[in-house]
This record gives structure tokens, sequence and C-alpha cells, in this order.
């Protein structure tokens, strides 16, 4: 018999105003899901524009996403859409991205990763061969039902004891082998070196190296080689103008240039939300989505955790506009270096930048020309690297050397005259994502350890407040595009009870 994820009630009280701070992926979905439950919503956002860690800068004619760059599992747009009667097919306009990556190696071969699973096994054969590409095929089965079980049981759902954990699923968890190791489950379908770094990169960004994370993590994999990658038109921060105007329509208010000062209070109830800029919004709760720290300054209490919470690597972005063409470069490129596990040893432990990279290369211009003035082309090169507490590195003296040797190392690896080929370009740094709010100078917030997953990660509901509840990557059910999404959903279970919400979805 299954047994169904906890279900969380409403707050004690009236929770008729809800006040939602930060316009980013995760307060914009709370705050869908709350309209969709009856609540009245108002969004408070420092910027002046929506999107959160899904930026966009505009310069000299090209628009450079400057967050994720890679989108999956749209149906959780859409069911954050239809909670205010809304859909995805009227918001965005997608393009699914057939190859979802290419990945290219030191010795020069190239996969071209297909979340087709004909498409796939076909290129596994031709790269790897027929062993391996039945090993994929049962590989993908595997990811499919680890996907199926994680999502019920363990992702959209809201817990307050790790008590809670003790279901049939948890055991069927173990059973599939989610406690063991990523790095040697994803090695027990397939052997080709090539093709374990395909399904297992994936879990630096959720702050743990693959020989490291749990095998659990896979379903990261799932979501990017299984079910799909996909680019919005216009960028990625259409996707949270959609979400915005889909807020809006159905009668939610959003306040821009505000950054929040201080949270008003009433005994153990948060009263009203106060801006720097003088604009007060009372309500009945309150849902915050700035990084941890910032959040728990608000609140004027920091849970106690029996280790300090630990955050993931961070990243170097350069984006570049060029005078180039380079059209058979793909979307989206995974260009590996020859090191491997040295890699997450220099970002992880020793606090260093890759000595030899392997980077995220997006060419978004390949899906969509608009995205640059004509003839031009776009490049987002990410490069992960140790955030600031892990790592020495002092970003105002090295920012511009590093950038140097990014430049170098895509001139190597068949990019040649790409430096030279720059008409503009933007470099992100640690430094730069701590000034935009991020603690410790990472996009991708708190780690995936053990301690830091599921009923371990930092909850979203802090005691001594009934009505404040956390959404966003630092909290449940933690980072990534698809579990920002999710965060908020869950906040607003908090906040309006999962029957509530769950109505409103469907």
């Amino acid at each position: 018999m299954k047994q169904s994820p906890p279900q969380t009630p409403p707050l004690p009280g009236r929770t008729d105003h809800v006040v939602v701070v930060g316009a980013g992926l995760s307060g914009l979905s709370a705050a869908l899901h709350l309209l969709g439950a009856g609540r009245s919503v108002a969004i408070v956002e420092r910027e002046e524009h929506p999107g959160g860690r899904a930026g966009r800068l505009d310069v000299d004619g090209f628009r450079m996403d400057t967050g994720p760059t890679v989108l999956t599992m749209p149906h959780l747009i859409d069911e954050a859409l239809s909670a205010v009667g809304d859909s995805l097919d009227r918001r965005l306009d997608l393009v699914r991205l057939d190859p979802a990556y290419r990945a290219r190696f030191a010795d020069g071969s190239t996969i071209d990763v297909h979340t087709d699973a004909e498409s796939m096994a076909e290129e596994v054969a031709r790269t790897a061969g027929g062993r391996d590409a039945l090993g994929y095929l049962r590989l993908r089965a595997w990811l499919s039902r680890l996907y199926r079980l994680q999502m019920r049981s363990f992702i959209d759902a809201n817990f307050d004891s790790p008590l809670q954990l003790l279901t049939p699923e948890l055991a069927h968890l173990a059973a599939m082998g989610g406690f063991g190791r990523l790095a040697p489950t994803i090695g027990r379908f397939v052997s080709d070196d090539r093709l374990r770094r395909i399904f297992s990169f994936q879990s630096l960004y959720a702050g743990v190296a693959p020989q490291r994370a749990l095998a659990a993590y896979a379903v990261i994999a799932y979501m990017d080689t299984v079910a799909g990658v996909y680019f919005p038109r216009g960028g990625m921060r259409a996707l949270s103008d959609a979400l915005a105007d889909a807020v809006a329509a159905a009668g939610g208010t959003l306040h821009y240039g505000q950054e929040v000062r201080r949270l008003v209070r009433r005994g153990d109830r948060i009263t009203a939300v106060e801006t720097a800029a003088g604009l007060r919004l009372d309500c009945d709760a309150v849902v915050l989505t700035p990084d941890l720290p910032m959040s728990y300054r608000l609140l004027g209490r920091t849970p106690w955790r029996p280790v300090p919470l630990r955050f993931s690597p961070s990243a170097v972005v350069l984006h570049a506009g060029v005078d180039g063409a380079w059209s058979q470069t793909p979307h989206h490129t995974l260009s590996f270096g020859a090191a491997w596990e040295r890699t997450f040893d220099e970002i992880c432990r020793r606090g260093t930048t890759m000595s030899d990279p392997s980077l995220l290369i997006t060419r978004p211009t390949a899906t969509d020309a608009a995205l640059a003035p004509p003839g031009r082309q776009l490049f987002y090169v990410l490069a992960p690297c140790p955030n600031l507490r892990t790592g020495g590195i002092d970003w105002r003296r090295a920012a511009d050397g590093y950038r140097d040797s990014l430049v170098r190392a895509l001139e190597r690896r068949g990019l040649e005259g790409f430096g030279s080929a720059i008409v503009t370009e933007r470099l992100t740094t640690p430094l730069d994502w701590s000034r935009a709010g991020m603690a410790y100078g990472t996009p991708f917030a708190t780690a995936h350890t053990f301690t830091q997953t599921g009923p371990f990660r930092p909850r979203n509901r802090v005691s001594g407040t009934v009505n404040a509840v956390l959404a966003g990557c630092g909290t449940t059910p933690g980072v990534g595009l698809p579990t920002a999404l999710v965060s908020g959903k869950l906040a607003a279970a908090r906040i309006a009870g999962a029957a509530a919400v769950g109505k409103a979805a469907r």
C-alpha cells in the first residue's frame, strides 16, 4: 500500500493577506499558488523587474541571461500557472532542445545527449558500444523510477520531522540504492567514463562531488537527460516575466524597486513588511525568499544547528557577445577537461580554481537569434569555482587573469579566435554574487549534503514566528529551477494548507 506524503495544515489564524518578499521563481510560484487558494498577495522586489537569480543584462543589443540557462520540468511552470486558471502554452513559447547537450571531451570525442530513448541509445552504441547502450536503457529506467518515487514522496512534500521519513517509500529508495554514492551507482550501468560524467556532473550544482553525493541525486540527471531541456524564446527572463504577468492578471500586486528593511511584529506574528523607501504592507502571513542568512536577519532569529550550514561551490560566468558565427556550436555544450576527480577536489576542498576546467558553454542564439544584434552571437560560459567561504581568492585581483584563462581554454577547445571576436562582455565572479545578496558568493545556495537533505535541510518554517514561511533554493526542497518552483508551492501550502493549494493547481 502506497503512503501519501505528509499533509500540510494551514497556518493558525487569518491568512487572507500575504506578502511575498522577492519576485524570483520561488516567490512568483508561491504567489500564484496562494492566489489560486483565494489569498490576497503582494510581492515586494528590490530590483526593477522580476526574476531574482534568473536575471538579465541588456548590453549593446545583447540580452544576456545572468542566472540559470537550463530549463527542465516545464510541467511545474504549468502547474503554478494553472493554479490561477492560466497556462504555459498561453504565456511562453518553449523550444525543446535536441540535443539537450553536446558533451565534448579532452580527447576530441563528442557525445550528443538526446532525451529520446531510441536516439540516445543509438548515440551511445555509436560512441561507446552496444553493451553500454543496453546499460543506458537500464539506467534510464532506473532514473525514471527514482524520479517518480522522490517527487511524490520526498521532493514535493513538507516535512516537520525526520520521523516522517519512516515510510515504505524510504525502504524502497534504499532498495533502489538511493543511499549509495552517485558515481559508483552510475558506473553499475555504464562503463564508459565519458557516459559516467554525463550522468553525474549535475551533482556539482547541488554542492557535492559525484564521488561523495548520494545516488538519490541522480534525480537531477533524470531532469536533464530524460525529461528534456527547454529554452523560452526571449531568453530565460521570459519565464519570470510570464509568471509575474500571470500574478498581476490574477489580482496580485507587484512592488518593484522596494528593498525590505524590516518585518513588523506583534508577539510571534509578522503584521507588516516595511521597505527602505517607506512602503508599508500589512499582512497576515509572509513568504521570505532571500538567501537564508538574509531571511534570518529579517526574522531576527537563526535556527540552531549542530553543525554550521555548508554552502555549494560558486561559479564564474563569462557573458560574451561575439562577431562570429560558430554555427556548429549547439545551444548547450559540456566541455570536459581531462581531469575529473581532481577538479572537484580543487573546487570543494582546496578552494582553488580548476587547473583543467570543465565548462558549461551556452549559445542561446542557436535557438533565438533575436537575443543578439544581426550577424552576432551570444555566449555564456560557466566555470564552477570555490565559494567565498571555501576559497581564499581575491577576485578583485584575479578576475581579469581568470577571464583570460577561460578564453584560452575556449580557443584550445575549438572556438579559435574567440577572444578577438568579442565585441562586448561581462564577467560575474563570486564577489558579484555576494554583492547581489547571495550568501558566500554562490548562486547555488546551501549544499545538498546528507545533513542538509530532505527533513534535515533548513526548514521553511522558523521557530519564533507562527506566520513566516521561507522559500527558495536554500530551504526545502533544494537548489535548481524546478525545485525553486516546488519550494514556492510548498511555502503556499504551509500558509493555506496542502488541500487548498493542491485543489487550486488541479
